[in-house]
């Protein structure tokens, strides 16, 4: 953990290519592909078609063959790489504070998985103080965990929404929720949550920062992963050494360098290629 430290610290201190140099090329490998999904056993599951505008900066979605697109085609061959190595069908997206982009790459990340890998994907809004991703894709008033919780008789199956007739489910955060510990501590939420695991070949969790609040710290101990995004230049790297302190099972997986530096991109035959960072993918898009 302290060479991750090191390296973030460092992060403003590297040099940029020379101007005129050609960055070394994003190593992209085709992604695993899978059956489709028999989405008839999700019993209650219906469909909704989002609405993103090109302003979302969901590029998995509304840019495909750009530079982010195949930065988050990356990601997911190297998180498939790690499911090969040990159980992980789950993992939540965090970060230290707010406004590091952790709910666009979230969504990024999910889209990717479903549209790429073709697997079976379910997307959660796990921030329940801040819900966002219902509005990035452009949909409102969706029903959610909050109204799952009210609903004591009710499958967690019911609430969640297929997006775009991909193999993508989203579970909306519903409304806003003043102590969403209580759903994400319950064991009536631990057993919906190990039954969706076994629905779904990949669980996408945008969860809330690591501080000041507690609700990361109740994800991560249901999830098999977790994946920081960080924003270059916006947290301390002692604010982001204190937030992975306070988790009481971190599990990290992997860093998103958000705005790192400025990349060039050059395109050649219809190849994209973007200045690599040690740890995760560097994207340019706006903060979520």
């Amino acid at each position: 953990m302290s060479r991750l430290y090191e390296a973030l610290s460092n992060l403003e201190m590297e040099h940029r290519p020379p101007r005129g140099a050609l960055p070394e090329p994003v190593q992209a490998r085709e992604l695993p592909s899978k059956v489709s999904p028999r989405w008839a056993e999700i019993e209650g599951t219906r469909s909704v078609t989002m609405q993103p505008g090109l302003a979302s900066h969901l590029v998995a979605v509304t840019d495909s063959n750009s530079l982010g697109a195949e930065k988050f085609r990356v990601l997911a061959v190297r998180l498939d790489h790690i499911r090969k190595q040990r159980q992980f069908k789950s993992l939540q997206v965090t970060s230290s504070v707010v406004n590091e982009g952790k709910t666009l790459v979230s969504a990024n990340l999910a889209v990717t998985l479903a549209k790429c890998a073709c697997s079976r994907t379910l997307l959660i809004e796990g921030d329940l103080h801040r819900p966002a991703l219902a509005s990035l894709f452009g949909l409102r008033e969706l029903r959610g965990l909050s109204h799952w919780w009210s609903a004591s008789d009710q499958d967690i199956g019911c609430f969640l929404q297929r997006l775009n007739d991909m193999p993508l489910c989203f579970l909306a955060a519903g409304k806003a929720h003043d102590q969403p510990s209580d759903i994400l501590h319950s064991e009536r939420f631990a057993e919906a949550f190990k039954r969706l695991v076994g629905q779904f070949d990949w669980i996408v969790v945008d969860s809330p920062p690591m501080l000041p609040i507690v609700d990361v710290n109740l994800w991560s101990r249901l999830v098999d992963g977790t994946l920081l995004v960080v924003r270059a230049g916006l947290a301390p790297v002692k604010v982001l050494k204190r937030g992975l302190q306070a988790l009481d099972h971190p599990k990290l997986v992997g860093v998103v360098l958000n705005e790192a530096a400025e990349v060039d991109q050059v395109k050649y035959e219809g190849q994209y290629y973007g200045g690599n960072r040690k740890f995760g993918v560097v994207t340019q898009d706006s903060p979520r």
